[in-house]
This record gives structure tokens, C-alpha cells and sequence, in this order.
């Protein structure tokens, strides 16, 4: 048996005014997940809990995201979160907030005969 990519899913997400970089990743994860039923798992005979999900983060501050967060938002299976460089922060016209653009992608992968 090996892990093998079956599905990536990909999503957009903002936090407008608050500047929240957690906030737009969850956003952006719920996106890419929330447009999509994943039946691959039942036609494989498999629990949909057995799945295993990467989950890719794109903001302009990675260090400032909760990971524990953005795998909550997963509905089934247990995954990772990995967040990187990306994304868009965009200032307001006085300076005094932001509006944060996060983007997600999520790669299921199944364990499945080699």
C-alpha cells in the first residue's frame, strides 16, 4: 500500500478588515472543501476517515496562522498543515487595517495498493 494523491482542491479566502491571517486561511480551506462531496472513498469501498489531507496555506505572514485552526476546518480524515510565503495583503487608505487574501489547497490522498 502507498499514499496516492486522488483529489486537490484549491480556495480562496479574505479577512477584509481585521487583518486576521487565520481567519482568511480558514476561509480559504472552507472554500476549497465546502464546493465539493468526495465520493472516491465509498466507490473505493474505503471510510471516508481514511483519507490523509495536506493542506497548503499561501499568506504573506505564514507565522502568524494558527495550523490548529485550519485542521479543525477539516470535515473527515486526519491531515497536515504546511503555510508558506504567498497570498496578499492589501492597506486600507488610512493605514489603520487590512484586508488579508489567503489561498488554500488541499491534496487528499488515499493509502492505496502500489
Amino acid at each position: 500500500m502507498a499514499w496516492k494523491r486522488v483529489v486537490t482542491e484549491m480556495g480562496m479566502g479574505t479577512s477584509i478588515r481585521s487583518g486576521d491571517y487565520t481567519r482568511a486561511a480558514v476561509r480559504a480551506l472552507r472554500d476549497a472543501l465546502w464546493h465539493n462531496s468526495l465520493s472516491v472513498t465509498r466507490a473505493l469501498g474505503m471510510d471516508v476517515d481514511s483519507m490523509y489531507v495536506e493542506v497548503y496555506i499561501g499568506v504573506p505572514q505564514p507565522d502568524a496562522v494558527d495550523t490548529a485552526q485550519i485542521l479543525a476546518v477539516l470535515p473527515h480524515g486526519t491531515g497536515e498543515v504546511k503555510v508558506v510565503q504567498g497570498g496578499l495583503e492589501i492597506p486600507s487608505e488610512d493605514g489603520t487595517s487590512k484586508t488579508i487574501i489567503a489561498n488554500a489547497a488541499a491534496v487528499v490522498k488515499l493509502d492505496l495498493p502500489a
